[in-house]
């Protein structure tokens, strides 16, 4: 079923929606709990405006970048984006970045 493209693309579309669905309560969440009752709706459209940016710049980026370098290129731009999650790990509620050989 995944060898042809219109299935594969369906039930990619179909993970995506599951992960983002998963993903962004927690994320807003994460945002109001740090923020200052009196600053928080400033703070979460924030967020926003710069999480949507980012959604659409980055599948514009990733459209050109699969055309002008391959898919390859495209799947090398998800997994650095891995790579930083895992260098990013949460400490007693601010956000800390590991150094080599430092956890």
């Amino acid at each position: 079923m995944l060898d042809r493209p219109l299935p594969a693309g369906v039930l990619s579309a179909v993970a995506l929606g599951l992960g983002t669905a998963r993903v962004h309560p927690a994320l807003i969440t994460s945002v109001s709990d740090r923020a200052h009752p009196a600053r928080r709706a400033g703070a979460l459209g924030t967020y926003r405006f710069w999480r949507d940016l980012g959604h659409a710049v980055g599948a514009l980026v990733a459209g050109v970048l699969a055309d002008t370098a391959g898919l390859d290129a495209t799947v090398l731009t998800a997994g650095s984006g891995l790579l930083a999650a895992c260098w990013v790990a949460e400490t007693g509620g601010a956000l800390r970045v590991r150094t080599a050989g430092r956890g």
